[in-house]
């Protein structure tokens, strides 16, 4: 029954933030963040600003809030906290580069990121993650880290990660939808009501296709509710016992969709008919089933969620997540696509 209380309080939560960003975050008032001044204009009193994102926030707290899923799914089959963090920990190392420089392989672009391409690697390297923080750790004393309970919270992870990222793409304007307009009649009678439209001349949807004001298929936020949901009924397996099927359940929803959305994007995604991202998609799904074919062992242990929620109450995990996000915000929430100018001022008659 708890098991079951957090899954319904979770989805509840996410639902509530989800329609809260469908709403506002198009619009040209959630794009930039703050401003943090940085090289004076000569003797005038205007500074050239770095401009930091709704777009970092929201990727920032995405992961925040998927890392803190996996420990609590982890850590209600008591598995260890140690090993979990150092695996995390080693895709994180990889997967943050990634993001930078698949996207300048794939779409010849230094200055964008592309976290398809950065999930694909942690997809590939997650089970050589497993095994290798598993030795470490073993050095150290007992170490339980089985592959696929392992890997299933992490497919959760994910999904919701990836999910709630989403909400990223609709601030800045990114991985958008085809105008409704040169749509089918079908895709425009679907979403005539719930298109999205953004907002602002630096929304990229404006400066790369000229879109602002356009109704565009609402990709973002159909990824954003079938991402999100599968990681909810990933959660309710996990909590069964069901690690093979979460794996596959998850990988599978996600890699599919991934491939069938991009049917209905409009921003660039590389050179060919088929997608460079397509194909990781592609290859995602074959490699996980080839992983769940592989590992065949039985794992007996039930998963109790209040042990998960006690595995994260504690002083050194809560400031962990913590700098995982400012780490986080800094690397995606710079923006080095736009700048600002910014003047100060005194408000004389509060001297």
């Amino acid at each position: 029954m708890t098991n079951l209380l957090f899954i319904i309080i979770t989805g509840i939560l996410l639902g509530c933030l989800l329609l809260w960003g469908f709403k506002y975050l198009p619009g040209e008032r959630w794009q930039m963040m703050a401003i943090v001044p940085k090289v004076k204009h000569g003797d005038s009193a205007n500074w050239q600003g770095t401009n930091l994102t709704y777009y970092g926030f929201f990727i920032a707290t995405s992961q925040l809030l998927a890392i803190t899923l996996l420990l609590i799914l982890l850590g209600a089959m008591e598995i260890s906290l140690t090993g979990t963090a150092l695996a995390t920990a080693m895709l994180l190392a990889v997967c943050l580069p990634a993001a930078r420089i698949v996207a300048m392989i794939v779409e010849k672009k230094r200055h964008t990121f592309t976290i398809g391409g950065a999930s694909f690697v942690g997809i590939v390297l997650a089970p050589f993650a497993i095994l290798a923080a598993g030795l470490i750790c073993s050095n150290f004393g007992d170490c339980y880290l089985p592959m696929m309970p392992v890997l299933a919270a992490m497919a959760i992870a994910y999904s919701l990660g990836e999910g709630l990222g989403r909400l990223a793409c609709l601030s800045y304007g990114c991985c958008y939808g085809k105008p409704l307009k040169d749509c089918s009649a079908l895709i425009q009678s679907i979403f005539k009501r719930t298109g999205v439209i953004f907002y602002g001349n630096i929304k990229k949807a404006e400066y790369e296709s000229h879109l602002a004001g356009e109704r565009l298929v609402p990709i973002q936020a159909i990824t954003c509710i079938i991402y999100t949901a599968t990681a909810l009924m990933g959660c309710w397996l996990f909590l069964n016992s069901f690690f093979t099927a979460t794996l596959v359940l998850c990988m599978a929803v996600t890699q599919i969709w991934r491939l069938l959305s991009e049917v209905l994007r409009a921003d660039f995604r590389g050179f060919g008919k088929v997608s460079v991202y397509q194909k990781m998609g592609a290859i995602a799904v074959i490699y996980t089933i080839g992983l769940a074919l592989l590992n065949t062992s039985v794992t007996n242990v039930q998963p109790l969620i209040s042990h998960g929620l006690q595995n994260v109450w504690t002083p050194g995990v809560i400031i962990g997540l913590q700098l995982a996000w400012v780490v986080f915000f800094i690397y995606f929430g710079r923006s080095t696509v736009t700048c600002s100018t910014v003047s100060f001022t005194l408000l004389e008659d509060r001297i």
